[in-house]
């Protein structure tokens, strides 16, 4: 447990969960009012952003991997930590109001941010869900006003039950944690 305990605090996992917990209860006042317009469609999608982009910056050390000393078990603190975060932060949302389309955006831009970590390192890897949260609020827009872009690979403009996008969602989120339990993020320090 200790070192669970000092893998999470070193990837500032505490910081992301008191992001996380805010970003809820930003989406629970957000439901409060009555909102007539398109621009409800796209709030949940922004704290959704929020909580992606504190799971990917808390996907990185900001002193480099010194934990490589846990041998074989990094990994799976790796992988625990992103699986535990995104669990959270799926709760948090859904206790807060949120709908399970909006778990799998959720599922969908943290594996999106996993990826940036693995590519770009764990502080900036917050860019990656920010910039396809970007595309799928245009998505979004587009329901609204023609022509609707009708890809399942911008999952947050496609409806609740739709499987092409929860299928793209649920791929990416494969994706960023596979590569992010096996590769971790990126190391800029060295």
């Amino acid at each position: 447990m200790r070192l669970v305990w000092l893998h999470a605090v070193g990837r500032r996992v505490p910081g992301a969960l008191a992001v996380i917990l805010a970003c809820a209860a930003g989406l629970r006042v957000a439901l409060l009012w009555q909102w007539k317009d398109y621009g409800a469609l796209q709030l949940p999608l922004l704290f959704e952003t929020g909580c992606a982009a504190a799971i990917a910056v808390a996907a990185a050390s900001p002193f480099g991997e010194p934990e490589r000393a846990t041998g074989g078990r990094l990994p799976w603190l790796r992988l625990g930590s992103a699986l535990a975060l995104t669990a959270v932060a799926s709760g948090a949302l859904l206790a807060a109001g949120g709908t399970l389309r909006g778990v799998r955006d959720l599922a969908g831009l943290v594996g999106v941010g996993l990826l940036c970590a693995v590519l770009l390192g764990g502080a900036p890897a917050w860019a990656g869900p920010l910039g396809y949260a970007m595309a799928g609020v245009y998505a979004l827009y587009t329901q609204w006003h023609a022509p609707a872009l009708t890809t399942p690979w911008i999952w947050p403009g496609r409806p609740a039950s739709d499987v092409g996008g929860a299928v793209c969602a649920a791929l990416v989120f494969a994706a960023g944690t596979a590569l992010f339990t096996w590769r971790g993020a990126r190391d800029v320090s060295t």
